[in-house]
C-alpha cells in the first residue's frame, strides 16, 4: 500500500541522483473498491448458508409451533423464531394474564403473531464464515444436561425431544413427530400467523387451505420438499464432508445419498417442531452449573453414541418425574422470539477457523487450540479487597482475579477516595506488588486482603502526569476533550435521559400517581407531520456539563524549568495558580511532593511561603490554600463519580463527532506544555522514549498460544499494541499534512514526499513517478491503500505462525490520503533487487520465488481461496507463486518473513475494467450484458469482495452435491438390478472387478461434477481463484493457457453471479426487513453482507426501479440516491481541498457546503480569514474597488452550484454507472424526498468536517446557509486493521446454537463468558463488547428477568454511543430496545422520553419516511395509550398506521394489527363510531388472510360484538338524558382503562415477542398420549435392530 518497497527506490535514487530519472517501480495489487471504508474479515453471507426454507418469515403458517434446532448443514445459528415453553408460578408472569381477565372479551389478548423485523442494518444471521466443510461436530450440542433442582426433569425431557441424530435421522424424526401430533392438536386453536405480503403468499396460503392435510400425492410432497426440507441439510454436510476426504472416502456417497432420501421423504410429510421447556424462575444456583459440563454438552455432540431404544427409555423414566412436577406448574407459556431479536450484530471469523482441513489436521488443530472448557475455566471470579490509603479510612474494592496490578493502579486513580493520587506503589503484606502481575498470581491474596497504597517519590515524569490527571479530574465534566476528539472522549446523552428516573427505584409503590405526574407532550419537531429537522437537539444542554470552576488559572510558571542548585533541593518544576479567591499561588514541584514557594512574577524565592505545608498532591496543598477550591472541588467529584464509568472511560480508538457546540477556549496549562514539548516541528524525541512499533506488533505476534491464558494474552497484546499504533499513527498523519514534520526527500514536489515519525513510516496517496500509470494514476494509487489494508487484514485473520505483516493504517485528512506503515527492521538499508527475494517489483520483469515464503503462504491459500500458479520469469522459466504477482516477500533484519504490498489479495473484478478490451460477446456471460458490463473504470484495481467468493464458492458446492448425488442416484438404480442377481457365491476376485468398475463410474461422475463447476481439483470440490488471471504484465506458461482461460472464466461467472444472485439478494433483505438500512453506512453494511461492492450502486438501483414491489422499497432508494451523490461529491471535494491554503481552508470548506446544499445562488466567499489582507496584495488590487475580484487568484473560488452539480452527475456516471436525470440538487431533493440535513450528516462523517451546531436554513434563496465561523474542525477519518478476541468468538457462536435450540439459560451464560473475553481483550467500549451487552439483555428480557435486561441494555447503550456515535442506527435500535425494558421496569416515564430520542435521531437520520418510525411510532401510541394520553396517543398510531400501509401493504396483518390498536385507543376515549371502523377493518383483513374460522378472526369478531354493544349503551344513556324520561333500566356507560400489562403485552407483539399460555389441563393431555405412544415406538425401534442385525450377519455370511 504505501509500497515501502518502492518509497526506499526512490529515495534511494534521490540520495544518489537527484536529476537521473526514476526507473518504474512496482506495480501494488488490487483488493476490493477504492470507496470502502471498512476492513471486514472475509465472511459468508446470510444467504449462502444452509438453512431451512420452512423457517423463513413468510413460510410462518403455523408458527406457535417451530423447529428451533437445525444442526445438519452449515447451520445458520440463529433460526427465524424461537421457541419457548417457560414455567410460570403465580406471582410470576402469569399475573400478566391475569391482570388482563378484564377485558378478555375485547380482543386484546389476540394469539396472532404479528412479527416486527426491524433491527439494525448490520444485523445478520451468519456468525462470520462457515465454508461448506467445517465439521459440524464443533456447532452440534448436545441439549440433555442437568440445569437445576426445579427444571432438570424438564429440560432432560426437551432433550430426549429434540437431541439430533445425525446417525439414524429417520428414527429421531419418527421421535419428535410423536411430540409434533399432539401438540399440532392441541395448539390448533392458537395458531398464530405471520404476516403474508403480497399476492404470493396470498396465493400460496389459499392453496393450502385447500390442501388436504392427509394428501401425500407426489405434488403435495414435492411442495413440502421445497419449502419444508428441515433434514436435507443433515445429508448436505455429510456430503461435504465425504467429498473432501481422500478418494476412497468418496464412494461413501451413496449411502448417504439413501439415506438423505429417506430422510427427505420423511421431512416432506409433515411439519417436524423442536419445543424447548424452560423456567423463568430459575435458581442463582443454575448459573453455576458444573463447568465441565459445558464442555461435553456444547463442544461435541455424542447424539451418535446413542440409540433410538435408549432415547425413547430415557423418555419413559422423564414421564413419571415430568408427572411428580405437574402439580407444582402453574401454567405454560410458549415464546415466539423473532429471530431479528435474538440476531447479534455479525461477528467476523478469520478465514483460519473456516479453512477445509483433512481429519487429521482438524484434530491437530483441536488439540492446539483452547477447549472451550479451558476458555469456561478462565472466567473471571471476583473478590473484595481492602484498600489503605495514607491518612484516609481504608475502603473494600471488588476486583477481578484476572486484573491486572497496573489495572488496579488505574482504578485507584479514578476512585472517589484516591482520585488525586497518581505517584504511588501497592504493597501486600510489606511486599510491593508487580504491575504487570495478575491479581490471582500474587502470593497471599485472597478475599479480604488489605492492600496498602505507599506514596513514592516523583520524578519530572510522573510530576507531569500528575499535573495532567489532575486537570483531567477538573475538567471531567468538560465536553471540550469529547468534540476536539482527543483522549479517547466521545459523546453519551443516556443518562440525559434516564438520570430523572434514577432517583426513585421503586416505581411500581406509585403507579397510580404516576400517569399524573408524568409529563408526555413531545417537542414540536418530534410529533408526526412536522418537517422541521432541529440540530440543536442532537446535544441537548446538560446542566452538569457547566463545570464547577475551581480555580482561574492554573499554569506552568515562567520559572521553569529549575537551575542545577535547586535541582540538587529536589525541585522538579514549577506553577503559577490563581484562586478563585484572586490569590496568585506559586507551587514548587519537587520529589516528595507540592509546597507553596515565595516567587512572584518578577522575582524568584524558592524558599517555602506559609503555611509551611508539603503535600504529596497537588489537590490537597490546594485544598489547605483555596476554600473555594476545597468546595468546588468536592462537589465536581461528587457530580464526576456519579457518572457511569462507561461514560467517563477512554475508547481505544478515537471517534469523532461530526457538530460541536460553539464553546470559548480557556486556559489550559497540560495543552500548552504537551504543544510545546511534543517538539512536533524539528522532529526531535527523547532518547529512548520512541517505541518500535514493529518490533512491538511482530512481538506480540509471536507469543505463545498453547495454553488459553497464553492465547488471551497475547490477542489482548495484540489488541492494545495496535490500539497505541493507530493513535500514533493518525497523529502523525495530521502532523505530516499540517506540515509539522521534515520529509526525507524535500526536494521531491509535495505529492512526493515521504516522512518518518515515531518509528512509523509515511507516504501519500499519489502515483509516485507515474508507478501507477498504467493502472489509473492517482485514482489508482489512492485506491491501492485500501486495496494493501485489506490485504494485510486478510492475511492477519488467517494468522499463519511464521508469516508477519506490517502493521498499518490509512488516514484521510484534508482532502490527502496518507499511509502510515511499521518499518521493516533494515528496508531503508537495502537496495530494491537485494530486499526481494518472493514476488516482482517491476511489473514481471522480474519474478521471484523463495521456498520460505513458498511455505508459509500455501497454508494461507486455502482460507483465502488463492490458487497457486506459475508464472514466467525474465528468463523464461517457470516461477511458483502462491499469492498474486505484485505480493512482495523479503527478510528483515530480525530474520522474519515479511509480505508487502498485498494489493491483488482477491481476485479481480471483471465487471469494471480500466483498459479498453475487445472482449468477445460468448466470454462475456448474458447476465453481465443484460446490465452494460464490461464498463471502463477509473482504475484497474476493482475487486470482488471475499463475502461475495464465500457466497460463490456455496452456490457451486449446491450445483456440485446436485450433480453427484443426480448421477450417483442413476449409476445405483442401473446397477440395482445386476446386484439382485448376483449369486451369494460368486467368486471373491469376480466381486472385486465389478466393485472397481463402480468406482471408476463413480469417480467418473466427481469429475465430471469438479469440471462443470470449476474446481481446480478433479478428485473432490475445490474452487480458488487466480489473482493475476487478468493482469496484463504476466506471462503464463504455454501449458498452463488453458488453466488460465478457465479461471478466466470462473471470474466471469463470480461476476455474473454478483448481479444475477447477490444484488436481487439484497432487495430481498430489505423487502422481508431482514436489513432496514437508514443511512449510508448500514446501506453500504448490507451490501457487503451479500459481497455487493458499493461502485454497484448503480446496478443496485437499477434493480431497485425494476421491482415489483418497488414502492415498499422507497427508502432504499432514497438512501442509495443520496449516497451516490455524497459519495460522489466526495471524490469531488477530496480534489477541491488540494487547491487550498491553509489560511482559507475554512471558507473553502464553507463555500463548497453552499454550492452542495444551499438553495442560495449570488454567493461569493471570503477568501481571506478575519479580515486580514496581505499588504502587497491589498495595494495591488486596490484600484479595482471590489475585494470580490480578490477571488480570481484562488481555484476553489470559482466553483459555483451549477458546476458542482455538473461535476457530481459526471462522476455518478462514470464510477457508479449512475444516471441522475435532475438539473440541480434542488429537483433531486423534491424528487426523492431527501433531507438537506441528513445529506449534511453523510457528508461530514465521510470526509471529516466538524459543523457548528446550530439551526441551518437552506432553503433561503438569499442568504447562503453555512458562514467561515460554521465550519469549525476538520477531523481525520482513520481505517485500520482489527483485531479482536477468537476464543469470545467462539462463545459467541456456542451460545446462538443454545439459544436456537431454546436453552437461553446456555446462551446467557456463553455470552457472559463472551463479554468478559472481549473486555479483557478490547476494552467494554468496543463493538463486540457492546453486541454482547445488547444480547444479555435481550435474554434476560425474554426470562424475564426486567432488572437485568435494563441493565445490561443501558451499558450497551452507552458502549454504542461512546464507539458508534450519538445518532448511529444502532445506538437508535438501542435506545427503542431500551425503552421496552423501562416500561417493563415499570419506568415508563423514561421509557417515553426513550422513544422521544429514537424518534428525533431517526428523523434526523433519515426522515419520517421509513419503516423504523412505524415501530416507533406503534410503540409510542401503545406507551402514551398506557399513560391515558389519548390524543398524543393517536397522532403516532395514525402516523404508524399510513407507514405501515405503505412498506407493508394495506392487506398485510401489520395493517391490521395498527387499525386494531386505533380501535382500542378509541374505545378507550369512548368514540366507539371510530373504534367500530378501525376494528371492522382488521376484521376484513383477517377475514380475507387467514380465514372466518382462525382465532384471530373470531376474536376480533368478538371485539367488533363487544363495541357493537358498548356503543349501543352509550347511545340509550345519551338519549335518556335528552328525553328527560325518568328510567332505572339503562345501565350507565363504562369506558374501559388500559392495562399496562396488556400494553406491554401488545409492546411485545410488536417487537417480535409473543406469548401463548398453555394450560396445566393441555400439559397432562400431553403427557397421556406421549406416554401411551411410547410402547409403539419401542416396539418399531426394537424391530429395526433385529433387522439390522439380520443384515450384518447376511454380510458376514457372504465374506466368509
Amino acid at each position: 500500500m504505501g509500497n515501502i518497497v518502492q518509497c526506499c527506490v526512490t529515495l534511494t535514487n534521490y540520495f544518489k541522483c537527484k536529476d537521473a530519472p526514476v526507473q518504474r517501480e512496482v506495480e501494488r495489487s488490487p483488493l476490493l473498491s477504492s470507496e470502502e471504508s471498512e476492513c471486514d474479515t472475509p465472511s459468508l453471507s446470510d444467504e449462502t448458508a444452509v438453512t431451512n426454507p420452512a423457517l423463513e418469515p413468510e413460510h410462518f403458517l403455523f408458527p406457535d409451533i417451530i423447529l428451533s434446532s437445525n444442526l445438519g448443514g452449515d447451520v445458520t445459528l440463529v433460526e427465524p423464531m424461537v421457541c419457548l415453553l417457560v414455567c410460570e408460578e403465580e406471582e410470576g408472569l402469569g399475573e400478566v394474564g391475569d391482570e388482563g381477565q378484564e377485558r378478555s372479551n375485547t380482543g386484546r389478548h389476540r394469539g396472532y403473531s404479528e412479527v416486527e423485523t426491524q433491527t439494525e442494518g448490520d444485523t445478520y444471521i451468519g456468525m462470520g464464515v462457515q465454508t461448506q466443510t467445517e465439521s459440524q461436530a464443533e456447532v452440534q450440542t448436545q441439549t440433555e444436561r442437568p440445569v437445576g433442582n426445579n427444571t432438570k426433569e424438564i429440560l432432560k425431557q426437551a432433550a430426549v425431544l429434540s437431541e439430533p441424530q445425525t446417525d439414524t435421522p429417520t428414527s429421531n424424526q419418527r421421535l419428535l413427530e410423536t411430540v409434533t401430533d399432539v401438540l399440532s392438536e392441541k395448539l390448533n386453536k392458537r395458531t398464530t400467523w405471520s404476516d403474508m405480503d403480497g399476492p404470493e403468499k396470498e396465493e400460496r396460503q389459499s392453496e393450502n387451505n385447500k390442501r388436504d392435510p392427509g394428501d401425500t400425492g407426489e405434488e403435495a410432497k414435492e411442495e413440502n420438499l421445497k419449502e419444508h426440507h428441515v433434514h436435507e441439510c443433515v445429508f448436505q454436510t455429510e456430503l461435504e464432508e465425504e467429498l473432501n476426504d481422500d478418494e476412497g472416502d468418496v464412494f461413501k456417497l451413496q449411502q448417504s445419498n439413501a439415506t438423505a432420501q429417506e430422510v427427505a421423504t420423511v421431512g416432506s410429510d409433515q411439519h417436524v417442531p423442536n419445543i424447548i421447556p424452560t423456567t423463568t424462575n430459575i435458581s442463582c444456583s443454575e448459573d453455576n452449573t458444573d463447568l465441565t459440563s459445558l464442555e461435553t454438552d456444547h463442544v461435541q455432540s455424542q447424539d451418535g453414541e446413542k440409540t433410538d431404544v435408549q432415547h425413547v427409555l430415557e423418555l419413559e423414566m422423564v414421564l413419571p418425574q415430568l408427572e411428580q412436577e405437574g402439580a407444582e406448574m402453574k401454567q405454560m407459556t410458549l415464546f415466539l422470539v423473532d429471530r431479528l431479536f435474538l440476531a447479534p450484530s455479525r461477528v467476523a471469523e478469520s478465514p483460519s477457523q473456516t479453512e477445509e482441513k483433512s481429519p487429521e489436521e482438524a484434530d491437530a488443530a483441536i488439540r492446539k487450540q483452547p477447549s472451550i472448557c479451558d476458555i469456561v475455566d478462565l472466567q473471571e471470579t471476583n473478590f473484595t479487597v481492602r484498600i489503605q490509603p495514607p491518612g484516609a479510612e481504608s475502603f473494600e474494592l471488588q476486583v477481578s482475579s484476572h486484573m491486572l496490578v497496573a489495572e488496579l493502579h488505574q482504578v485507584l486513580m479514578e476512585h472517589e477516595v484516591t482520585c488525586h493520587r497518581t505517584c504511588f506503589s501497592l504493597q501486600l503484606g510489606g511486599t510491593s506488588l508487580n504491575s504487570l502481575t495478575e491479581l490471582h498470581s500474587v502470593p497471599g491474596i485472597q478475599d479480604g486482603a488489605v492492600i496498602k497504597l505507599v506514596e513514592d517519590s516523583y520524578t519530572v515524569r510522573d510530576a507531569r502526569l500528575h499535573l495532567r490527571h489532575v486537570r483531567d479530574l477538573l475538567r471531567s465534566l468538560d465536553p471540550t476533550d469529547a468534540y476536539n476528539g482527543v483522549n479517547g472522549s466521545s459523546l453519551s446523552y443516556l443518562s440525559f435521559y434516564t438520570r430523572t428516573d434514577m432517583e426513585s427505584e421503586v416505581m411500581g409503590k406509585r403507579r397510580a400517581s404516576e400517569k399524573e405526574s408524568v409529563y408526555c407532550s413531545p417537542p414540536e419537531y418530534i410529533l408526526p407531520g412536522c418537517k422541521d429537522r432541529p440540530l440543536s437537539p442532537l446535544q441537548p444542554i446538560r446542566d452538569d456539563w457547566k463545570p464547577l470552576q475551581c480555580l482561574r488559572v492554573l499554569t506552568m510558571s515562567s520559572w521553569n524549568p529549575p537551575p542545577g542548585n535547586r535541582k540538587m533541593h529536589g525541585d522538579l518544576m514549577y506553577l503559577n495558580v490563581l484562586t478563585m479567591e484572586d490569590r496568585e499561588l506559586n507551587i514548587t514541584s519537587c520529589t516528595r511532593g507540592f509546597y507553596l514557594n515565595q516567587s512572584t512574577a518578577f522575582n524568584f524565592n524558592p524558599k517555602p511561603a506559609d503555611p509551611k505545608l508539603l503535600c504529596h498532591s497537588l489537590v490537597e496543598l490546594l485544598n489547605q490554600a483555596s476554600p473555594s477550591f476545597r468546595k468546588n472541588f468536592s462537589a465536581l467529584q461528587r457530580k464526576r463519580v456519579q457518572q457511569h464509568p462507561f461514560e467517563r472511560m477512554a475508547a481505544p480508538f478515537q471517534v469523532f463527532t461530526w457538530t460541536a457546540r460553539h464553546g470559548d477556549h480557556t486556559l489550559d496549562c497540560v495543552r500548552a506544555e504537551e504543544t510545546h514539548t511534543s517538539r512536533m516541528g524539528q522532529d526531535e524525541h527523547t532518547a529512548g522514549q520512541t517505541r518500535d512499533w514493529n518490533e512491538e506488533l511482530q512481538g506480540c505476534r509471536e507469543l505463545p498460544r498453547t495454553s488459553h491464558q497464553e492465547h488471551l494474552h497475547r490477542e489482548r497484546s495484540l489488541f492494545k499494541t495496535n490500539s497505541d499504533f493507530v493513535a500514533a499513527a493518525t497523529q502523525g498523519a495530521v502532523a505530516v499534512i499540517d506540515g509539522n514534520i521534515m520529509p526525507l526527500n524535500p526536494g521531491e514536489a509535495p505529492h512526493m514526499q515521504m516522512f518518518i515519525w515515531n518509528n512509523i513510516f509515511f507516504s501519500l496517496g499519489f502515483d509516485i513517478s507515474d508507478h501507477y500509470s498504467p493502472l489509473g494514476g492517482n485514482t489508482a494509487a489512492h485506491a491501492a491503500a485500501i486495496c494493501d489494508l485489506r490485504g494485510a487484514q486478510a492475511y492477519t485473520s488467517v494468522d499463519i505462525e511464521g508469516l508477519h505483516t506490517l502493521g498499518t493504517a490509512v488516514v484521510d485528512y484534508r482532502g490527502i490520503r496518507v499511509i502510515a506503515q511499521t518499518i521493516v527492521p533494515g528496508i531503508l538499508e537495502k537496495n530494491q533487487e537485494q530486499g526481494v527475494v518472493y514476488g516482482s517489483n517491476d511489473y514481471g520483469k522480474t519474478v521471484f520465488t523463495h521456498s520460505r515464503f513458498l511455505e508459509l503462504l500455501v497454508k494461507t491459500s486455502k482460507p483465502l481461496r488463492l490458487q497457486p500458479h506459475l508464472v514466467l520469469d525474465h528468463n523464461n522459466s517457470p516461477v511458483e507463486l502462491c499469492s498474486g504477482m505484485e505480493t512482495k516477500g523479503i527478510f528483515g533484519n530480525d530474520g522474519r518473513s515479511y509480505i508487502l504490498d498485498l494489493l491483488r489479495t482477491f481476485p479481480p473484478d471483471l465487471n469494471f475494467q480500466f483498459h479498453e478490451k475487445e472482449v468477445t460477446g460468448e466470454e462475456v456471460p448474458k447476465q453481465c450484458q443484460h446490465f452494460g458490463y464490461p464498463q471502463q473504470h477509473p482504475h484497474s484495481l476493482a475487486s470482488l469482495r471475499p463475502e461475495l467468493l464465500e457466497a460463490f464458492v456455496q452456490h457451486r458446492y449446491e450445483l456440485y452435491v446436485k450433480m453427484v448425488s443426480t448421477g450417483l442416484s442413476q449409476l445405483g438404480e442401473r446397477d440395482k438390478p445386476t446386484e439382485q442377481s448376483e449369486d451369494w457365491a460368486c467368486e471373491p476376485r469376480n466381486g472385486d472387478a465389478a466393485t472397481a468398475g463402480i468406482d471408476i463410474q463413480k469417480q467418473t461422475i466427481i469429475t465430471e461434477a469438479c469440471e462443470a463447476v470449476g474446481s481446480v481439483r478433479d478428485s473432490c470440490f475445490d474452487i480458488r481463484f487466480n489473482p493475476d488471471v487478468c493482469s496484463p504484465d504476466v506471462r503464463f506458461p504455454p501449458e498452463c493457457v488453458e488453466e488460465v482461460q478457465r479461471q478466466r472464466r470462473l471470474l466471469w461467472d463470480a461476476a455474473a453471479f454478483l448481479l444475477s444472485n447477490q444484488i436481487p439478494a439484497v432487495l430481498r433483505d430489505c423487502l422481508d426487513q431482514t436489513a432496514v438500512p437508514m443511512d449510508g453506512a448500514t446501506l453500504t453494511s448490507a451490501l457487503h453482507q451479500r459481497g455487493v461492492n458499493v461502485r454497484y450502486l448503480g446496478s443496485f438501483l437499477r434493480a431497485l426501479e425494476g421491482e415489483k414491489e418497488r414502492e415498499r422499497l422507497s427508502h432504499i432508494q432514497r438512501i442509495s440516491v443520496s449516497e451516490v451523490i455524497v459519495r460522489s461529491a466526495k471524490h469531488i471535494f477530496k480534489a477541491y481541498l488540494q487547491d487550498v491554503e491553509p489560511t482559507a481552508f475554512s471558507a473553502a470548506v464553507c463555500h463548497f457546503l453552499n454550492c452542495l446544499l444551499s438553495s442560495c445562488s449570488s454567493y461569493f466567499p471570503d477568501s481571506c480569514s478575519d479580515g486580514l489582507l496581505s499588504r502587497r496584495r491589498s495595494r495591488r488590487r486596490r484600484s479595482h474597488g471590489s475585494r470580490v475580484v480578490l477571488l480570481t487568484d484562488n481555484v476553489w473560488a470559482k466553483l459555483t452550484s451549477s458546476e458542482l452539480w455538473g461535476r457530481i452527475k459526471s462522476e455518478a456516471r462514470n464510477y457508479y454507472r449512475y444516471t441522475i436525470d435532475s438539473e440541480s440538487i434542488d429537483e433531486v431533493i423534491a424528487k426523492y424526498n431527501l433531507q438537506r440535513i441528513s445529506l449534511l450528516r453523510e457528508m461530514a462523517i465521510k470526509t471529516g468536517i466538524q459543523v457548528q451546531l446550530r439551526e441551518y436554513v437552506f432553503e433561503s434563496r438569499h442568504r447562503p446557509a453555512f458562514g467561515e465561523e460554521d465550519v469549525v474542525n476538520m477531523f481525520p477519518v482513520v481505517k485500520h486493521l482489527k483485531f479482536t478476541s477468537t476464543d469470545a468468538t467462539k462463545l459467541v457462536q456456542q451460545a446462538q446454537v443454545a439459544v436456537q435450540q431454546g436453552l437461553l439459560r446456555d446462551g446467557y451464560e456463553f455470552i457472559n463468558q463472551a463479554l468478559t473475553l472481549f473486555s479483557s481483550t478490547c476494552g467494554v467500549l468496543h463493538e463486540d463488547a457492546c453486541m454482547c451487552l445488547r444480547l444479555l439483555g435481550r435474554l434476560s428480557y425474554i426470562l424475564g428477568e426486567y432488572p437485568d435486561a435494563l441493565s445490561n441494555q443501558e451499558k450497551a447503550v452507552m458502549s454504542s454511543e461512546r464507539v458508534q456515535g450519538i445518532d448511529h442506527p444502532q445506538t437508535i435500535q438501542d435506545y427503542t430496545y431500551l425503552a421496552l425494558y423501562c416500561f417493563a421496569g415499570g419506568r415508563h416515564s423514561t421509557s417515553l422520553q426513550l422513544l422521544y430520542r429514537a424518534r428525533y435521531l431517526t428523523l434526523l437520520v433519515t426522515g419520517e419516511d421509513h419503516p423504523q418510525v412505524a415501530l416507533l411510532d406503534s410503540m409510542l401510541g401503545l406507551v402514551l395509550h398506557g399513560l391515558m394520553e389519548y390524543e398524543l396517543s393517536l397522532k403516532f398510531l395514525q402516523n404508524a398506521i399510513d407507514v405501515t400501509s405503505k412498506y407493508h401493504g394495506a392487506t398485510s396483518l401489520k395493517h391490521a394489527h395498527s387499525h386494531h390498536l386505533l380501535a382500542t385507543v378509541y374505545e378507550s376515549k369512548g368514540e366507539f363510531r371510530s373504534a367500530l371502523q378501525h376494528e371492522k377493518e382488521a376484521y376484513s383483513i383477517y377475514k380475507r388472510q387467514v380465514g372466518v374460522n382462525h382465532t384471530s378472526t373470531r376474536e376480533s369478531s368478538d371485539y367488533l360484538k363487544s363495541l357493537t354493544q358498548q356503543a349501543v349503551i352509550l347511545q340509550k344513556a345519551i338519549n335518556h338524558i335528552y328525553s328527560n324520561t325518568p328510567s332505572a333500566s339503562i345501565p350507565p356507560p363504562k369506558f374501559s382503562t388500559p392495562s399496562l400489562s396488556t400494553i406491554l403485552q401488545q409492546l411485545n407483539l410488536t417487537c417480535g415477542i409473543i406469548l401463548i399460555p398453555f394450560s396445566a389441563k393441555e400439559i397432562e393431555d400431553l403427557k397421556t398420549e406421549l406416554s401411551g405412544k411410547k410402547k409403539i415406538q419401542v416396539e418399531e425401534l426394537e424391530n429395526q435392530l433385529l433387522r439390522q442385525k439380520d443384515c450384518k450377519a447376511a454380510d458376514n455370511r457372504q465374506q466368509t
